[in-house]
């Protein structure tokens, strides 16, 4: 064995207390490290010829590195819907690199973990209480589950005339219906082969929404004229938090021919709450559902998962089937996600998840998801009573989309939003919505208080007196 490997392995626990006190500092001290910073590093540093070993990278981690880290995971972290990684979460995933599982076959001689993923999808499905009638698995965010479930319905599509999509590949016009995609399922049309410009976009509800008008809806589809489609909606959009109407969704799929894909990846979290549960009935009706967990379940990056109907597993392996790999038997018969999903190489993902579920159960979630919302109402009623901002749309959930009050201020946008993530207290992204700049808060983490509101808010002020409006 290598001299410095072998002085690692007899110094294993120290390193690993070392590297948790790091962790832990990092974690004690988020009200205090910058939500932004302007450090910057080197990044042309040489290879060593000898390594250092783990104790004098973790020094050099410490020093030259840990500054670059912002406290994304803490409570006035606002940008991108991330969610902070819960106490259990983080035991999830550090056990998740410690056992260092290949997380594949449910029976096999070299390991059987992928029995966990079956158990945490299962406690998902009772915890956004869906049917058992959906197979799930994990992937690393909302892109590729997206990339999962439209990868099937292109199959799907193939299928409706006889074809093998995936064997021969695309042969005809794929057609895609949609309001207010995300760009991670336009990147996914990409990727696919059909095409980032390929879909028809359906007129959204008049009044400030962002949901799809079913009207709108219905006229495309006679205008197919009966050829099958493919239907991405929404169960919370990026800027606004709206949800589609799947109950009159269904009652569409019930009489025409088509793929049913909902995007949740935040939004999928408003049925844990009675509060908020209607905004996703009907959804079981869906063929694919997306949800992210590294969102508002307060899981480590990078965490997904996606739902496709049982009933379509045939086209799913067809999709992802391990082809070159006859060693690996009947991909229905020997269950192996490596046959149904894009990944051939999966850590255990799943377990900072279960962790967590079975960490804080239902009503731990419900707590959470019933906290976020209430802020988030309480920091729009608190933008109201200011005269320097304007809320872009109604609160629906947890997302709070605004911009500096009055059209004569939106040159001024982009530099106020500088200007205020500069300070290192708060970050929040910039958006444009119905043809306005605004800025977009989404409140997800388990830690955020009316105490940050408070900051947030002083933090906003203090933003506008040194941007002389």
């Amino acid at each position: 064995m290598n001299s410095v490997l072998q002085h690692d392995l007899n110094d294993l626990e120290n390193i690993l207390n070392q590297a948790k006190e790091q962790g832990i500092h990092f974690l004690n001290n988020l009200e205090d490290i910058p939500t932004s910073n302007k450090n910057t590093i080197d990044p042309t540093r040489n290879l060593n010829a000898v390594g250092l070993g783990s104790l004098a990278a973790l020094k050099e981690f410490k020093e030259r590195l840990a500054p670059l880290m912002v406290a994304s995971p803490g409570p006035r972290y606002l940008g991108f819907v991330t969610g902070g990684s819960t106490p259990a979460s983080i035991v999830g995933d550090w056990l998740a690199s410690v056992y260092d599982q290949n997380t594949q076959a449910i029976k096999a001689q070299g390991g059987v973990s992928a029995l966990i993923e079956f158990e945490t999808i299962n406690l998902l499905l009772q915890l956004l209480d869906l049917p058992k009638s959906f197979l799930g698995g994990f992937v690393t965010g909302a892109t590729m589950s997206n990339f999962t479930c439209l990868g099937v319905a292109r199959q799907w599509i193939g299928a409706q005339s006889g074809k093998d999509f995936a064997k021969t590949g695309i042969t005809e016009t794929i057609h895609i219906l949609t309001a207010t995609p995300h760009s991670s399922s336009i990147k996914t049309l990409s990727m696919l082969g059909i095409g980032s410009n390929n879909y028809t976009t359906v007129k959204t509800i008049e009044g400030n929404r962002e949901a799809i008008d079913v009207d709108d809806l219905e006229k495309n589809i006679q205008n197919l004229n009966g050829q099958p489609f493919i239907l991405i909606s929404s169960a919370g959009t990026v800027n606004t938090a709206d949800f589609d109407d799947f109950v009159e969704i269904a009652k569409l799929k019930e009489k025409y021919n088509f793929w049913w894909h909902i995007d949740a990846a935040f939004g999928g979290f408003a049925a844990v709450s009675e509060k908020f549960k209607h905004l996703t009935e009907g959804w079981e009706g869906a063929d694919s559902i997306t949800i992210d967990c590294h969102k508002w379940l307060n899981v480590p990056y990078e965490s997904a998962f996606y739902l496709i109907k049982e009933k379509h597993v045939n086209l799913q392996i067809e999709t992802f089937q391990n082809s070159n790999a006859p060693y690996l038997g009947n991909p229905l018969e020997n269950f192996n996600y490596l046959n149904v999903l894009p990944e051939n190489s999966r850590r255990l993902r799943a377990l900072p998840v279960w962790f967590s579920l079975i960490a804080y159960g239902k009503e731990g979630f419900k707590d959470i998801i019933e906290n976020s919302t209430a802020l988030a109402l309480h920091f729009a009623n608190e933008l109201i009573e200011d005269d320097n901002f304007e809320l872009l749309a109604p609160i629906r959930l947890n997302n709070v989309c605004f911009t500096l009050k009055g059209d004569h201020n939106q040159e001024k946008v982009s530099q106020f939003l500088t200007l205020l993530n500069d300070k290192g207290k708060v970050f929040m992204t910039p958006t444009v919505y119905q043809n306005r700049k605004g800025i977009r808060a989404s409140f997800v983490n388990w830690r955020t208080s009316e105490t940050d509101i408070k900051i947030i808010i002083q933090e906003l002020k203090e933003t506008i007196l040194d941007l002389e409006i």
